[in-house]
């Protein structure tokens, strides 16, 4: 039965350079012929390869419809054999010239080791993208060496980024079922991670110590919606929170032995409403403490402006990332996320804010359906590339109409779809921006008291947990500094300073 190795397809040739060129492209027939005829003996190896290698992977045209046949018939609970695909096959030219259906028949008979299936698809699969990036480089050189007025170099260079990027996006294989000791385990090393940081956090510190108690920090593969209405903070606290991770970013070898960041993270940053120049003037503002309006005119004095460049040169090496790409769609966020996680490193993503992304446009959707899908391709990221997403929300204006102007998660623009998909809903409240505009003439009778809360909430603001899939909801206090941009850490009357057991 081994003589099916002599029966090798004689790979075809190719559209413009037959023979040698051809002959030339990696691959491997006898792994073709091995995984074919397991899926054959034993239906049930297809679903554990299905999610690694397509009939496309197959470098021989008959091996591909054979594959697609079988898969078709497995897929429908029928059976995939010599004998069921001989009926759909019968009269296939290539089949013909390899023996007809007895060649199906040797196919199984010389399968031998069902168990390595796996590591023939991955073979498979292996060769076929390195034929895919032969070809890619044929394409753009020959694109290259051909002059046309219509096609800029510039504009080759961005195809050709784009279909490189697309295939290292291919065959991302599906994680499947685990064992719950695997899951277990999991849990273990995160928790232990958290309690080797002296009873610290399990997931990556956002600056603000009494958020990240309540949050116990930021956790991989979750989405977290920081929601309010204008003017209330909201990116300024998603580039205070970014600045204090990239800040802090350490590297070295993490709780599983892998290297990576120990503390903080790298940050990218898809700011689709401010230009990088301004989210950066921002930073630069809080870093320095020089207001930011006095930036953007240049209005600072000496010592300000020795700050300001002193603050941007320590502020160099952060591992900061922005992307201020407008109207970007959900597809292109996942590539450029996965790109910049490949070349740079990727902890936290933060997307200022997801209104203003646009879905894949397929047929006919409302907003709704949009929201939905892009909010479920948020999660999607946050899952894949295992690092928190924090996703920028504007608030309906429905608040404004209430007397407490505190937001709720029906509050949530299309939010059906936003509190469904998040695992944590933020919303930032300053009580102070709306009872600015209360005060009464100084001579009323409720100007005293009017005073007297503005004292109260003056440089306070609110962070809002309206929703923790792990964690309990509430209210955490911060201050906000308006002139800076900044929040930070607000001081309780009952701390005279930090308490051992406390940090």
């Amino acid at each position: 039965m081994n003589e099916i190795t002599a029966l090798k397809p004689a790979p075809l040739p190719g559209p413009a350079d037959a023979g040698a060129t051809t002959e030339a492209l990696p691959h491997n027939i006898e792994a073709e012929q091995q995984l074919l005829g397991a899926i054959l003996t034993n239906n049930d190896i297809y679903d554990r390869i299905a999610s690694l290698c397509r009939a496309e992977h197959f470098f021989d045209p008959v091996h591909q419809r054979i594959f697609e046949v079988a898969a078709a018939r497995i897929q429908k609970n029928a059976l995939a054999s010599p004998v069921t695909l001989k009926a759909f096959l019968e009269d296939d030219a290539g089949l013909k010239e390899l023996g007809g259906p007895a060649y199906l028949v040797r196919l199984a008979g010389a399968a031998i080791s069902a168990f390595a299936a796996r590591e023939f698809a991955q073979m498979i699969y292996d060769l076929a993208v390195r034929r895919e990036l032969i070809q890619l480089g044929r394409d753009i050189s020959a694109k290259a060496g051909k002059v046309d007025l219509t096609s800029e170099p510039r504009e080759q260079i961005t195809e050709a980024e784009q279909r490189l990027y697309k295939l290292g996006e291919q065959g991302v294989a599906e994680r499947g079922f685990q064992s719950f000791l695997k899951a277990v385990t999991e849990a273990v090393n995160s928790a232990n991670a958290a309690y080797q940081r002296g009873g610290g956090l399990a997931g990556i510190s956002t600056g603000l110590i009494d958020l990240d108690k309540k949050m116990g920090g930021l956790h991989p593969s979750d989405l977290i919606i920081l929601a309010g209405r204008p003017s209330m903070g909201k990116t300024s606290l998603a580039t205070n929170v970014a600045f204090n991770i990239a800040k802090a970013y350490k590297r070295g070898r993490t709780h599983d032995g892998s290297e990576g960041a120990v503390e903080g993270g790298c940050v990218g940053f898809f700011s689709l409403e401010m230009s990088a120049e301004q989210l950066a003037a921002r930073i630069l503002s809080e870093a320095a403490e020089v207001p930011s309006e006095q930036i953007r005119r240049g209005d600072m004095t000496e010592t300000e402006f020795r700050r300001f460049v002193e603050a941007a040169k320590s502020l160099e090496s952060c591992p900061l990332y922005i992307d201020d790409t407008p109207a970007l769609p959900i597809s292109q966020v996942a590539a450029r996320a996965r790109r910049l996680k490949r070349t740079h490193g990727l902890d936290v993503l933060m997307v200022d804010y997801l209104q203003l992304l646009k879905g894949t446009g397929r047929g006919e959707t409302n907003r709704v359906q949009e929201v939905s899908e892009i909010t479920q391709g948020l999660k999607a990221i946050a899952k894949e590339l295992n690092i928190p997403v924090i996703a920028l929300s504007q608030l309906s204006r429905t608040v404004e109409s209430r007397d407490d102007k505190r937001p709720q998660l029906s509050d949530l623009r299309e939010s059906g779809s936003i509190e469904q998909d998040a695992d944590v809903v933020m919303f930032v409240y300053r009580d102070e921006y709306y009872h600015e505009r209360l005060k009464p003439p100084e001579d009323d009778p409720r100007f005293a008291e009017w005073l007297e809360k503005a004292e109260r909430v003056h440089g306070k603001a609110e962070v809002i947990l309206g929703k923790q899939r792990h964690g309990p909801i509430g209210t955490v206090e911060l201050s906000f500094e308006g002139r800076f941009t900044r929040f930070g850490n607000l001081a309780h009357e009952w701390q005279s300073g930090p308490r051992e057991d406390e940090y």
